[in-house]
């Protein structure tokens, strides 16, 4: 399946679905996405069900552990790694997190970057050598965080439109990171979002968060999408176009059919403003 086929509404793909899904995949989902860092080393009965499904319907590859923006050496082993996974599978969109979750060894947690020159061309750098690996231009995601960058010399949509220029890749739009930001920041969310390079979009994803406290929200995509981001996902439709989009839960996975109403709810959403373009990845 080719990456400029990929359109509509998605949903995460999750062992915990996998029961419900071979009984039927719900017509509502378009594609799927994975990790691909959780599913690699997976052969066997659990591979050869995996492939059954990559044969049927189109795939994407979001990244969790490639920290673009840490200061340890880019993880190239990985990278083919990831290479070989994709091409076994016919997967052609990968993306990853504007931000970093390693040093010497793994955080397990996404990071935010210093919004700098010097970090903008550290990151940029890394992504085009992301790119030259892979041999396709890759999307990356803003990122949600909790303390402010250690030290900013420009502001966060400053900082993302420079990385996506110098890097020349393209933006993975997350409308939920950027109502949760919002508020534990004190921004204008719709504000922020027009701002962002809508050329460069060309794959949002969606989620639920948990509120903690009215000023601070924890982006788990671990509970339904609340109203305020689904009109968030509606304004970034009105103002970019239709891009393919992704229902994200990880966490309280609820049966397949509670999920596949949110998913149904995107699709409404795109057919209401068109099917507009579709995700193209050199």
């Amino acid at each position: 399946m080719h990456s400029s086929e990929l359109k509509g509404a998605g949903l995460g793909f999750r062992r915990e679905l996998i029961p419900a899904l071979k009984t039927q995949i719900p017509s509502v989902i378009d594609f799927f996405e994975i990790a691909p860092e959780n599913w690699i080393d997976l052969g066997g009965a659990t591979g050869k069900q995996l492939r059954s499904f990559t044969e049927r319907i189109p795939f994407v590859c979001h990244g969790l552990s490639l920290s673009l923006g840490g200061p340890a050496a880019l993880d190239e082993v990985l990278l083919h790694r990831i290479k070989s996974f994709m091409h076994q599978h016919q997967i052609q969109i990968y993306t990853e997190h504007l931000s970093y979750c390693s040093d010497h060894g793994q955080l397990y947690d996404l990071l935010p970057i210093p919004f700098t020159e010097e970090a903008v061309k550290h990151v940029a750098k890394r992504i085009r050598r992301t790119q030259e690996i892979l041999r396709m231009q890759i999307a990356v995601e803003n990122a949600s965080y909790y303390v402010a960058a250690p030290i900013s010399e420009m502001s966060e949509i400053e900082f993302i439109r420079a990385v996506l220029d110098e890097a020349d890749c393209l933006l993975h739009l997350d409308v939920n990171n950027i109502y949760v930001n919002s508020v534990n920041f004190g921004f204008d969310a719709q504000a922020f979002l027009r701002a962002l390079p809508g050329e460069r979009i060309s794959y949002i994803h969606t989620a639920g968060h948990y509120r903690e406290a009215d000023d601070l929200l924890i982006d788990t995509h671990g509970a339904a999408v609340i109203d305020p981001v689904w009109a968030l996902l509606e304004q970034a439709y009105q103002s970019f176009g239709v891009f393919p989009t992704l229902l994200e839960r990880d966490f309280n996975i609820p049966p397949l059919a509670e999920l596949v109403d949110e998913v149904a709810r995107i699709a409404e959403l795109q057919q209401r403003h068109g099917h507009g373009r579709l995700a193209h990845h050199a």
